[in-house]
């Protein structure tokens, strides 16, 4: 596919992987050009959006499930920092309702980090 070709299907793609990605914790407040080039290629390659979400929701997750005494990671950079997470449920799919599960352990566990009081309720 011609990049300079423009292609409704394939930017409506990007813009969703795009506006997705940096919707999450810890990423950035714009997308790179190495981010875009990334989504597009994800689309050239048939690769789901929900996969494409499931995976931005199991990485962050995992992220934040991490123990409190566990040294602070660095923000997220790039779209390349989810690509091994997207292979992982490439592999082996994910269970159909999993990414409501996602989506609901993520909201709990942001809303625990910006209120320490939700956290001490909720342990």
């Amino acid at each position: 596919m011609n990049p300079h070709i423009y292609d409704p299907e394939t930017a409506s793609y990007v813009n969703t992987v795009l506006t997705l990605y940096l919707g999450l914790p810890d990423t950035p407040l714009h997308a790179s050009t190495q981010d875009r080039k990334l989504a597009r290629q994800l689309h050239e390659r048939g690769v789901a959006l929900c996969v494409v979400e499931s995976a931005f929701l199991l990485a962050s997750v995992r992220r934040l499930a991490r123990p409190a005494e566990a040294p602070a990671l660095s923000p997220i950079r790039s779209l390349a920092y989810f690509q091994p997470v997207i292979e992982e449920l490439l592999s082996n799919p994910a269970p159909e309702n999993y990414m409501e599960y996602l989506r609901l352990k993520l909201r709990q566990m942001t809303e625990c980090k910006l209120d320490p009081n939700k956290q001490a309720a909720a342990g």
